[in-house]
């Protein structure tokens, strides 16, 4: 493997590291780089150096992190912003787009109040805004002077209405296979394309832009144009097809490896195809955050898969056999080895691993390989017969796309839910590491070795429990909803609530379910605060990834579709459902939840559910943590008035997202928390939390942790003492 390519390798590496890892540690591993850098420079001065790039990556993504936080801050204190949009803007809808001033630019949401603009355009927006590392809002929004620009977000808005007239229904799918823009697909189709592992065909990627460059030098044959000038307005014409779809890494990527396998072709230079591949891949991390990008992950890891497989086939497939029978194994061979390399990635992201990927994408391939030229020369062609045409003959081919994916979701055990604990996922990626220099290596014994055992370490990994001696309550960051995790010190998990659900998806497949498979563990129960899509929204995804042992519900008849998604999930997972009564108790480890409320007498007349809530004390050692859902101050109230003693605690969860509605000052007293807990929705059009609650908080000296300010909020305990950990950093908490 050429310099160039562990160099890139390196600067890729070092970027990850300085984004993910506190600031402290990365600077412990700039200081590590740089003194190996010195000890090689009398042995082995390439080590040194590729030690370097990998510092000098780890402090541009610290840089990038240091201006992005600046830009936050100016952005936030302005009350004006010239707003590229990225989707329409009318006035009391919401419009998403990309703020700029002050030499800074960020995206952000509004609520519009006055004004409009089409999406592709740009405006002045004033209004009053907050900001964090997610983002800008701007409440009361007023839109003025809205007029065209010529950028890449006008260009993709033009294509993508260009698409919406003339392919119709299909209109979803060709939005993501031409300009990268999944958002419409809905969600079962979604689902689907992952089961059958078609899902990166769904998205601009290394292939949709080869197909292009393909069908390009063809035309350009057919033509008789020669070669040389084909192969410049080729360029060209990828180029500004890249630019028209707003520029995603993995089209960035796929464009410059062609552009520079073009002018080594040209010049009759060859180069080795890893150099093509790392400058490639290094192209786009011009913006240092691409490295987190998944889509930019996958099409790397596909690539790199691309060339492995392509050796070994070259190596493994005997000379004599015929042609045709030669290409399909080999294809074969490159399916099967860009399967097993990028597998890691999609259990992490997706929890699913597709046994039949090798199958479907030989199956699919064809198929794209005509439909992706139709689409392109679709939109390239402003002509309305020859738009319809080639739209009715999409048509077809997305069908027949869809069919694959139809019939390989449909077997049985096809893609099985995986979700990973972290030391699998770092196992898996050695397998990946391993399998490729296996594919490259001349004697690949010892890479076959390795991967057998990261396999040994995957395979065993579940079975390690996680005994810290503390049991850690979880307050998940869902946005405007409520996730809880109790994880007991044996690495059992006792889950309330599950986050919300949306039109395309929900946050227990999202959030809830990666976040605690990734950690391992059993869930020994499921508890449901009440039926209100925010809090059950996420229940039946993870009833379908996780299995719970018991399903503990406050029985208030509820309709909303998300709670009769749960009780279906649960009854055909087998899950045991039992109603919640006050008094019921039970023990997973070293916690003892108590249920306080609803009562069902209480509960029989009550028209809300948030009045009907479930209320748990959990009792860990001396330390006592306080659930309450969305109780509201009416069951604040009968909690007063059947049990007040039982509501002392050390730690509790606001009720309603700190609503006015809960947390009255009685209730408050009475339960003389340390901590307080709230789980909001940065930017929530409700105004949650109260201001006058988080002032009763803070006049009883009780600190507030918001998930809008704070992300995920940990607490743990060994029975005795409090330790908090947000944003990274850890405290114990005073007695």
């Amino acid at each position: 493997m050429p310099l160039v390519a562990r160099a890139a390798a390196c600067w890729a590496a070092g970027l990850a590291i300085g984004l993910l890892a506190p600031t402290r540690l990365v600077l412990v591993a700039v200081a590590g780089a740089l003194l190996l850098a010195l000890l090689s420079v009398r042995t082995r001065g390439t080590v040194g150096a590729l030690a370097v790039v990998a510092a000098a990556a780890m402090l541009a993504a610290m840089a990038d992190d240091a201006h992005t936080a600046r830009c936050i801050a100016v952005l936030g204190a302005a009350r004006e912003w010239q707003v590229e949009l990225a989707s329409p803007a009318r006035a009391g809808g919401v419009a998403h787009g990309v703020f700029s001033g002050g030499g800074c630019e960020t995206g952000g949401t509004m609520a519009i109040v006055s004004g409009s603009a089409e999406a592709g355009m740009q405006a002045s927006v004033r209004g009053s805004a907050s900001a964090d590392a997610r983002g800008m809002f701007v409440r009361s929004a007023r839109v003025t002077g809205a007029r065209s620009v010529r950028s890449l977000a006008g260009l993709r808005a033009g294509a993508a209405m260009r698409v919406d007239r003339i392919f119709g229904t299909d209109a979803p799918v060709v939005r993501a296979l031409v300009i990268g823009d999944m958002s419409l697909i809905p969600a079962a189709q979604r689902d689907r394309f992952a089961r059958a592992g078609l899902v990166h065909m769904l998205s601009v990627s290394g292939l949709h832009v080869a197909v292009i460059a393909l069908a390009l030098e063809l035309l350009a044959g057919a033509l008789r144009v020669p070669r040389r000038p084909a192969r410049v307005v080729s360029m060209v014409m990828l180029g500004a097809y890249v630019a028209g779809i707003g520029a995603p890494p993995p089209a960035v990527r796929a464009a410059v490896m062609l552009a520079l396998f073009i002018v080594s072709r040209s010049l009759q230079r060859p180069t080795s195809p890893w150099a093509v591949v790392a400058l490639g891949s290094v192209a786009p991390l011009v913006a240092p955050r691409t490295v987190l990008d998944l889509g930019w992950q996958l099409s790397v890891a596909g690539t790199v898969a691309l060339v492995a497989g392509g050796s070994l086939a070259r190596r493994s497939i005997p000379s004599g056999w015929p042609g045709g029978v030669r290409s399909t194994a080999r294809a074969a061979v490159v399916s099967i080895v860009a399967t097993v390399v990028t597998a890691p990635l999609v259990a992490w992201t997706f929890g699913r691993v597709a046994l039949l990927g090798p199958v479907t994408n030989l199956l699919a391939d064809p198929i794209m390989g005509v439909l992706q030229p139709v689409l392109f020369l679709a939109l390239c062609i402003p002509v309305r017969g020859v738009e319809r045409a080639l739209a009715d003959a999409a048509h077809v081919l997305l069908a027949a796309f869809d069919g694959i994916a139809a019939y390989a979701a449909a077997v049985p055990g096809a893609a099985p839910l995986v979700y990973p604990t972290v030391l699998a996922a770092v196992a898996g990626a050695v397998i990946a590491f391993a399998i490729v220099v296996a594919c490259l290596a001349e004697q690949p014994a010892r890479a076959c070795l390795v991967a057998m055992t990261a396999l040994a370490v995957m395979v065993a990994s579940p079975l390690a429990r996680t005994r810290s001696g503390m049991t850690e309550l979880h307050m998940i960051d869902v946005g405007q909803g409520d996730a809880l995790a109790i994880r007991t010190s044996r690495g059992q998990w006792i889950v309330v609530d599950a986050g919300r659900s949306w039109a395309g998806g929900d946050a227990g497949r999202s959030v809830v379910v990666p976040y605690i498979a990734h950690r391992g563990g059993r869930v020994a129960l499921f508890v449901l605060s009440h039926p209100h899509a925010d809090h059950v929204g996420g229940a039946a995804s993870l009833f379908d990834a996780l299995h719970p042992a018991l399903f503990l519900d406050p029985g208030y008849v509820g309709t909303t579709p998300p709670y009769l998604a749960a009780l279906m999930e649960a009854r055909r997972d087998g899950i045991p459902w039992r109603r919640v009564h006050p008094g019921d108790s039970l023990v997973v480890d070293d916690a003892v939840i108590t249920a306080l409320a609803p009562d069902s007498a209480w509960a029989a007349g009550l028209t809300d559910a948030n009045l009907a809530s479930t209320v748990l004390l959990v009792r860990v050692g001396h330390v006592r943590l306080l659930l309450t859902g969305d109780a509201e101050g009416a069951e604040e109230a009968w909690l007063l008035a059947h049990g007040h003693e039982a509501l002392r605690a050390d730690v509790l969860k606001v009720a309603h997202h700190g609503s006015a509605t809960s947390t009255t000052a009685a209730f408050l007293a009475a339960v003389r928390p340390r901590l307080a807990l709230v789980s909001v929705g940065a930017h929530n059009s409700y105004g949650h939390p109260d201001a006058e609650v988080l002032e009763r908080l803070g006049a009883a000296g009780v600190p507030a942790l918001r998930t809008d300010l704070l992300g995920t909020v940990i607490v743990r305990t060994d029975g005795t003492r409090l330790e908090v950990e947000a944003h990274g950093e850890r405290w114990w908490l005073p007695p």
